[in-house]
Parts: C-alpha cells; structure tokens; sequence
C-alpha cells in the first residue's frame, strides 16, 4: 500500500528534522534551523496525502471510512496533530528551538506504528460500535487535544533546562531556548487549547456512545481515565488563574497531565472495556 510506505518514509524524514533542530541549537548555525523546519513541513505535507490516499484506498477496498478506526491509524493522526500544532507556534512565535523537543515526540510515534510487529498497517472494516457519524468529531477533537498536551509537556521539560542557564554558564544551546515567562505562557495556552479540545472529545464521544451503547457514561476505562486527565488539566487551569500559580509548580502539574493522556491513549488498551477495540 502506497500510504505505508509513505508513512514509513515519513518516520525518517521527522528523526532527520530532530537531528536538524538539535544542530541547530548546539552549533547556533540558523541555516540547520531553516532546514529543519522546511525539512518537517515536508514530512508533514507527505504524512497529509498519506492519510488522504488511506482514506481514498478504504473507498476502494469497499470498506470506505475515515483513516482514524485503530492504533495504527490513530498513532499516525496523532503524529500529524502534533507536527500540525508544532508549525501553527514555530509561524507565530518566530522561534524554532521546540521543534528539538517535540519532533522526537512525533518521530517516536511513526517509528512505533510502522516498526512495531504488533501493530498491523492494513486498511480494516469498522466494527460496528465505530460506524457512526461521531468518530471523525470524536476523533479530530480528542487528538489535537493530546497534541497541545504534547507541546506543553515540551515546554516544560525547556522550562526546567531553562533554569541552568546563567550568565556564568554561556551555554549556547540553552541560550536560545527562549526565556521562562514566555515559556510559561506558550505553556498554558497549549494547556488551555488542550483542555477545551479534550472536553469537546468527551462531550461528542458521550454523544457517541449513547447512540452506540444506549448510555452516555459506562464508567468505562478510557472513559474514566479521560476523565481523569480532564480534572488534571482543569486543576491547572485553576491554579493559574485562581491561585496564581506559575512556573515550576504548573510545570510538574503538566507532567502528571501527560502521563494521564500517555495512559488513557496506550494504557487502558489493556484493560477490558467498551473501547477494548482500539487494539
């Protein structure tokens, strides 16, 4: 199938964006910078026809549905999410030295759903729970919400380093990170554009799941960890504007958000449940 080997393809072409990024920052040379984002624009524009050709071949192979029905496909919209979201902040922050800290993020994920031999790439019928309307909203709303929580778990692992950086230390590669108030703030506006796709996946998978299984909440393990997840963010939001909250503390926050979502995307895989399907 083209779309795999494009997509195979594609897992190369973001570790060689990361390779460029990181030269980027340890030598300050602002050629590999400009490299390395022409260099992942390219991935994700080949990613971009991958996807469509995916969803173009289901039609043919008389299975015609969107490219989002199992881990495969799931992992490989994910990817196309963050490195979507990456490039709308590179754009507007004129500033390149997260795309070290979130292409491996992305490099990661194709690498796992292409090379993993537990996950097969082959175009597969829904089952039935999955035919519905909903998926694609379901879908396109929960994933650009792990996204954002993906780019806030890059920076705050840039806010952390940050704080090495002194006048003493003339570390170039640090020094270009940029500084910690505006870490801060990139870092709670992807929390907040997280939080709000994140509960728009609840609301349309609740919808979902009354016209597939006759209830809005099972209580099931995606569910509950979703919701979970949910209630970390929503803390943070919170604590920022009702406590005041800033820097390290948000910081940390933001981690344990992250492995909530690492967990209700892979984790709950594992346990028995009405989302068991998206082995």
């Amino acid at each position: 199938m083209i779309n795999s080997i494009i997509l195979s393809y594609t897992t190369f072409i973001y570790f060689l964006a990361f390779f460029l990024y990181l030269l980027f920052m340890v030598m300050g040379r602002a050629g590999f910078g400009r490299l390395a984002t022409l260099v992942t624009l390219l991935g994700l524009i080949a990613q971009s026809f991958a996807i469509v050709f995916r969803w173009i071949e289901s039609y043919q192979l008389g299975i015609g549905h969107a490219p989002f029905s199992n881990l495969y496909e799931s992992l490989i919209f994910f990817t196309w999410t963050i490195i979507f979201l990456y490039m709308i902040v590179e754009w507007r922050t004129k500033n390149r030295t997260l795309g070290t800290f979130v292409t491996p993020l992305a490099f990661l994920a194709m690498a796992y759903a292409s090379f993993s031999p537990g996950i097969s790439s082959k175009i597969q019928p829904l089952v039935p729970a999955l035919k519905s309307n909903w998926l694609i909203s379901h879908v396109i709303t929960c994933f650009f919400g792990y996204a954002a929580f993906g780019l806030s778990f890059a920076l705050s692992l840039m806010y952390l380093l940050k704080q090495r950086d002194t006048p003493l230390r003339q570390n170039l590669f640090l020094r270009l990170i940029p500084g910690q108030a505006i870490l801060d703030e990139l870092n709670y506006q992807m929390i907040v554009i997280g939080f709000l796709m994140l509960t728009l996946g609840i609301i349309t998978g609740s919808v979902w799941a009354h016209s597939a299984w006759g209830s809005y909440w099972s209580w099931d393990p995606k569910e509950t960890w979703s919701l979970i997840t949910w209630l970390i963010y929503a803390s943070i939001i919170h604590s920022r504007l009702v406590r005041g909250w800033r820097g390290k503390r948000i910081v940390f926050l933001s981690f344990i958000g992250f492995c909530c979502v690492l967990f209700t995307y892979f984790g709950v895989n594992y346990l028995a449940g009405l989302h068991s399907y998206a082995k």
